[in-house]
């Protein structure tokens, strides 16, 4: 499985945003986007930098989007062709598949702490879906889809300790949780207000036209 090891609190300051890669470390004092002189874009002269470009401009609010769900440049250019292929708004349906993978969905279950924590529980085979195994992250739920934790003493203890990480965080209304029972349910499909990460998705569609 293809995987970006760059840092990834310099991922976040290069966006200007959190990228929510780091889990409870995000909300924390520790975050590099929190402290004062290290939530600039990394590099010696980045404060030097003047206005980019128009193109500068579009791609980073698609490297932006990228990051945040923590796909690579081809998986994102098949989910644009996608969206581009499907009738409707080609950004709304781009990020409705976004938020239909199935590493985001745990993520926002609150079942685990990050998207990336998320993609290893479920690459280790620790996710059931529909109560049969599944190690795709980019796998689309669907409507009615039932998201269990592998009956093993291991696996249980894994996701326990991070729902205990993080035991305030919200649910939206398109899913339903159950933290107890560490398990969930796709009630809805997920739509553009459910969208986290502050994005001007037309400038991505302008872009990846081309």
């Amino acid at each position: 499985m293809a995987r970006n090891l760059s840092p990834k609190c310099k991922l976040c300051r290069r966006e200007g945003i959190k990228l929510c890669s780091k889990g409870v470390r995000d909300n924390s004092a520790k975050c590099a986007m929190e402290r004062q002189g290290h939530n600039n874009p990394p590099g010696v002269h980045a404060f030097r930098r003047g206005k980019g470009s128009e193109y500068a401009v579009r791609l980073r609010e698609k490297q932006k989007v990228k990051r945040f769900y923590g796909v690579l440049e081809r998986q994102f250019m098949n989910y644009f062709h996608m969206a581009e292929r499907a009738t409707g708004n080609t950004a709304n349906t781009l990020f409705i598949l976004l938020e239909r993978r199935l590493d985001n969905v745990i993520f926002k279950m609150a079942l685990t702490t990050s998207r990336t924590a998320a993609r290893q529980a479920i690459v280790h085979g620790h996710i059931y879906l529909n109560g049969m195994k599944m190690d795709r992250p980019g796998y689309f739920v669907e409507l009615g889809d039932k998201i269990t934790v592998k009956p093993s003493d291991k696996s249980k203890q894994l996701i326990k300790n991070f729902v205990e990480m993080d035991p305030n965080r919200q649910i939206q209304d398109w899913l339903e949780v159950d933290r107890a029972g560490l398990q969930g349910t796709v009630k809805a499909m997920p739509t553009r207000d459910d969208v986290q990460i502050p994005v001007e998705e037309q400038l991505i569609v302008e872009l990846c036209s081309r």
